[in-house]
């Protein structure tokens, strides 16, 4: 018996929004890197999200480490687009348009 040695897919997906998720669950790479980066072993990463296999966590690991110039590329866009969201999102409520949107609508009963 020999061994095959092949070359594996990294178990990441992008989905229509652009944010990349581990191995066909909806765990984000974000999640995962967070966990790591801030000591989680990969085993402790699988109890904290058992939907993700042991086996992609290490995967997803490694291809953090042999690309971690363009991984932190990605975090930093998405960290610019979840900032961008959160300020289109905090000037809906801004508390003065709420006001006039419900003193408007009171005005028109």
């Amino acid at each position: 018996m020999s061994l095959v040695i092949a070359a594996e897919v990294v178990p990441l997906n992008m989905d229509r929004d652009g944010v990349a998720r581990v191995g066909g669950t909806r765990v984000t790479l974000e999640s995962l890197l967070a966990a790591y980066c801030q000591g989680a072993t990969a085993e402790e990463i699988a109890q904290r999200y058992p939907a993700v296999a042991l086996s992609d966590i290490y995967a997803v690991i490694a291809y953090f480490l042999r690309h971690r110039a363009d991984v932190e590329d990605y975090l930093a866009q998405s960290q610019a687009r979840s900032e961008q969201a959160w300020q289109e999102y905090a000037s809906q409520l801004d508390p003065h348009r709420i006001r006039d949107r419900l003193l408007a609508r009171r005005s028109k009963q």
